[in-house]
């Protein structure tokens, strides 16, 4: 019975040569790019993937080649058994090579990918510019799916402005809401700062009428006296007498005169 290491080794390697397998057909692809005329086969265009698309999918593989040769480095010290150790060594630095020869492949595809594109274009100018019914026919059938491809390219770009226009208003509308509550915050909080600031004041003049209040209270009921001594049989009476009463004097206006002689 094989443990987990062994396990995930046999893994690793079932899916490396899935992968490396795939990987070959894309770059094979990409090799034999472009060698088909358009004029020739108006609809092999539409069949065959890009070439953008093509070189994705290959890179994508050399990626994970890439990570199953990364796993396999970390897994073969792992396995029990010392000639398991380093046969999964020595696979894990083939693995290597091949993953760089598969990148040279794909260079030399990309390559070879623009030179057919590049003769196919030569032959499809040269076939078009030619006289006969055979290239009067072959231009009108490249017109129409040139008139085809730029009706779709038409709708297409309909479509994005539509959809551009939707994302703008929708960006707009929430601009907009978000504007209002903005506005309504700050003028609850400067309503909250008022409240505030005139209850502050209100409290501060009722405060300042009771003091002057008090102070005239006191003033009213202070009340300085004065001692008049007044003389009786034996002793003195004491009389307080106000400072703001006036006392009544009756001196008369004018006094007799008596004549002593």
């Amino acid at each position: 019975m094989m443990d987990k290491v062994t396990e995930e080794v046999e893994k690793v390697k079932k899916d490396f040569q899935e992968t490396y397998a795939q990987t070959v057909k894309y770059i094979e692809t990409i090799h034999n790019y472009g060698t088909k005329s358009r004029i020739d086969n108006p609809g092999e265009a539409e069949k065959k993937d890009s070439l953008p698309r093509l070189n994705g999918l290959a890179q994508d593989g050399l990626n994970l080649l890439q990570s199953l040769q990364f796993n396999l480095d970390l897994l073969a010290p792992q396995l029990p058994v010392v000639d398991d150790v380093e046969k999964a060594q020595s696979l894990a630095q083939s693995w290597e090579k091949q993953i760089q020869s598969l990148r040279l492949s794909l260079r030399n595809a990309n390559l070879q990918a623009k030179a057919n594109m590049k003769k196919a274009a030569q032959e499809e100018r040269e076939l078009l510019l030619g006289g006969g019914e055979e290239s009067t026919t072959r231009r009108r059938n490249l017109q129409t799916k040139a008139g085809m491809t730029s009706a779709a390219e038409s709708i297409t770009e309909s479509l994005r402005r539509t959809r551009q226009l939707m994302v703008q208003e929708v960006e707009r509308s929430a601009s907009t809401i978000m504007t209002f509550v903005i506005l309504v915050t700050g003028f609850l909080l400067f309503s909250l700062a008022v409240l505030y600031v005139v209850s502050k004041r209100v409290g501060v003049l009722k405060l300042q009428r009771q003091v002057i209040a008090a102070v005239k209270a006191g003033m009213a009921g202070q009340q300085e006296e004065i001692v008049v001594p007044i003389a009786a049989r034996d002793n003195m009476n004491v009389v307080p007498v106000h400072q703001n009463v006036v006392p009544e004097l009756n001196v008369p206006f004018e006094q007799p005169m008596h004549d002593e002689l």
